[in-house]
């Protein structure tokens, strides 16, 4: 069984509840949550005229490989009513996987670790909660190193 850090983050509808849906659904498909963090309310990354985010993250543990743990994250984003809009747009329910065990995939549909993760305080503060000590497998720095090292807001 491999260990996978999902993030989690919804801005529109019930945030903090599609978060915790997010949770019973990945039960449903097999996933096992092993461990979650709090969640965190958080400024819109990328387009900024959008509402507030809960952002959160788990580890779970899985027996799919990169490729059909995506689809199955896509599919139950749909599940929790995610509509296709703009790039970084507002959305119902966002999934992500952020490390899969020391995996490094890098494919034209997916990267692993996610390449933008180390920049993003609203996925490294949730990380380090449950992770601090994980070693990210591309920059060879903890979670919390790569937290600390975050340029303030």
């Amino acid at each position: 069984m491999a260990t996978v850090y999902i993030g989690i983050g919804s801005n529109l509808g019930h945030r903090e509840g599609n978060c915790l849906r997010a949770l019973d659904l990945f039960a449903e498909s097999g996933l096992v949550v092993r461990k979650r963090s709090s969640m965190h309310e958080t400024e819109p990354w990328g387009v900024l005229e959008q509402p507030r985010f809960i952002n959160m993250v788990v580890s779970v543990e899985t027996g799919l490989d990169p490729v059909r743990l995506l689809a199955l994250l896509k599919d139950i984003e749909k599940l929790a009513g995610r509509k296709e809009t703009v790039r970084y747009g507002p959305r119902t329910l966002d999934l992500d996987i952020l490390l899969y065990d020391s995996l490094v995939v890098k494919e034209s549909a997916l990267e692993i670790p996610h390449p933008l993760m180390h920049e993003r305080g609203f996925v490294l503060a949730p990380l380090a909660e449950i992770a601090a000590d994980v070693i990210h497998p591309v920059l060879k720095k903890t979670v919390l190193e790569l937290k600390e090292g975050l340029a303030p807001r």
